[in-house]
């Protein structure tokens, strides 16, 4: 199903023209009964580093379950940016207590705004999680569609230090060329752009990067799985693959940065 709506996103890419006024689409694609599989979530813990007992979802899990929808949705003729090279910009989650692979989730995604900014169009997209009727997990995902612009948008406010006052390295952390398809291969996320250097520089990388999602779960295991908690993620500079990351963190926020500490690729807060 997602291999199918893939192509029909990379089909219609071409002939999509992002700009900030389009319309959204008014759909809102909706799954009901939805009860995370073990055997699946340990494969995701264990390729993103989460320790959490084996029946607890981590933070970022719900966004995987989450995923056939938000792609039933952005490769509609409606959705107005193209599928092939969009970039995840940053995530918002909220989550009010812990689930579990007990629970029977109701996942429902629909688009939220188009923005302007300096690089292209960028579209939100939420995601919400029910259990009987209760909205127990949000999230907030800002998409990139990368064009030529004259757009000199403000740079989105963030609670983190700033990057010239770095946090204190932690560890550091190799990261493998085949990144992109392993994380593709349990999300289903298999944007081009992760996946081969020869795509991605069609695409506009110099060889394929890892998704952001890993990224920011990666981060987000090095901590104690809260009950509630509220996650704000910026992904400020692609993680080209194979390379060496820093992990960085000072209570509640925390950042990923290249080892030669040049550039962060990813800064962060937990809640």
């Amino acid at each position: 199903m997602l291999a199918l709506l893939l192509l029909r996103g990379a089909i219609l890419s071409p002939f999509k023209r992002p700009r900030a006024d389009a319309p959204l689409p008014s759909s809102r694609p909706t799954l009901s009964g939805v009860r995370p599989d073990s055997a699946h979530l340990a494969a995701y813990s264990r390729l993103c580093g989460y320790r959490t007992a084996p029946h607890t979802l981590p933070l970022t899990y719900p966004h995987v379950l989450s995923f056939p929808l938000a792609m039933r949705l952005m490769t509609t003729r409606a959705f107005p940016l193209p599928l092939l090279g969009l970039v995840h910009t940053s995530i918002e989650i909220t989550q009010h207590r812990t689930l579990t692979t007990a629970d029977s989730l109701e996942l429902v995604v629909y688009a939220d705004q188009l923005a302007p900014h300096r690089r292209g169009t960028e579209a939100t997209l939420v995601t919400e999680a029910r259990v009987d009727g209760t909205t127990v997990w949000t999230s907030s995902s800002t998409y990139l569609a990368r064009h030529r612009t004259t757009t000199t948008a403000p740079a989105a406010p963030t609670e983190v230090k700033a990057d010239n006052d770095p946090l204190p390295t932690l560890a550091e952390w190799p990261l493998p060329r085949d990144l992109g398809r392993r994380y593709g291969a349990v999300s289903g996320d298999r944007n081009p752009i992760h996946l081969h250097p020869l795509t991605a520089r069609l695409l506009g990388f110099p060889r394929a990067i890892a998704h952001g999602m890993w990224t920011a779960a990666r981060c987000l295991a090095e901590y104690d799985a809260p009950e509630a908690a509220h996650v704000q993620v910026d992904f400020k500079a692609p993680v080209l693959l194979p390379s060496t990351v820093t992990y960085a963190a000072d209570g509640p926020s925390f950042q990923l940065r290249s080892a030669d500490g040049n550039s962060t690729h990813l800064s962060g807060t937990l809640r």
